[in-house]
C-alpha cells in the first residue's frame, strides 16, 4: 500500500484520520464547512491536505473543535487544543505565603 503513505510516512491511525477528513470534505456542499472529525491523536502533525478541515481534538476531558488553517501546518494537533483551564488570579487565599 504505497502511494499516499509513501508521501507522508504515516501509520495506520493518522492515515485513518486523513481518510475521514477527506471523506468529510467530499461529502460537504460547495462553499460550506465540512463535518467535524473527532480524534484523540494529539501527536499528529498538521499536513497541507488537512487545511480547511474541522477537527475535534480531545484534550483529556472534552473535544474542542478547531478549523485547520494554512499557518497551522507543521504544528501538532495537541497545540491547537489547550488541556488546562487558564488560572484566574484573585486575592491570596489562606495558606498563601503572604496572606
Amino acid at each position: 500500500s504505497s502511494g499516499i503513505n509513501a508521501e507522508y510516512g504515516l501509520k495506520r491511525k493518522p492515515m485513518a484520520l486523513i481518510k475521514k477528513l477527506r471523506k468529510a470534505k467530499r461529502n460537504c456542499p460547495e462553499g460550506e464547512k465540512p463535518e467535524a472529525v473527532r480524534t484523540h491523536l494529539r501527536n499528529m502533525i498538521v499536513t497541507p491536505e488537512m487545511v480547511g478541515s474541522i477537527v475535534g481534538i480531545y484534550n483529556g476531558k472534552t473535544i474542542n473543535q478547531v478549523e485547520i488553517k494554512a499557518e497551522k501546518i507543521g504544528h501538532y494537533l495537541g497545540e491547537l487544543s489547550i488541556t488546562y483551564k487558564p488560572k484566574k488570579h484573585e486575592r491570596p487565599k489562606i495558606g498563601a505565603t503572604h496572606s
